[in-house]
């Protein structure tokens, strides 16, 4: 179990280190993404990009 925590939060770092990276492709910005400001913070809900990349993962699963 702990494996599969620390595997996800790596993840979850890379990720969010790569988000401006990503963001000038095109990611964050598809049909169903969400953002707003809410008490002077932004808020970023990625709902159309999630979908993406989990297909795209399950793909790459299947493949492999």
């Amino acid at each position: 179990m702990f494996r599969w925590v620390f595997i996800t939060v790596v993840v979850l770092v890379v990720f969010n280190g790569l988000w401006p990276w990503l963001r000038k492709i095109g990611l964050g910005r598809l049909p169903g993404d969400m953002h707003f400001k809410f008490r002077g913070r932004e808020w970023d809900l990625p709902i159309g990009t999630t979908l993406l990349l989990s297909v795209m993962a399950a793909a790459v699963a299947r493949w492999v």
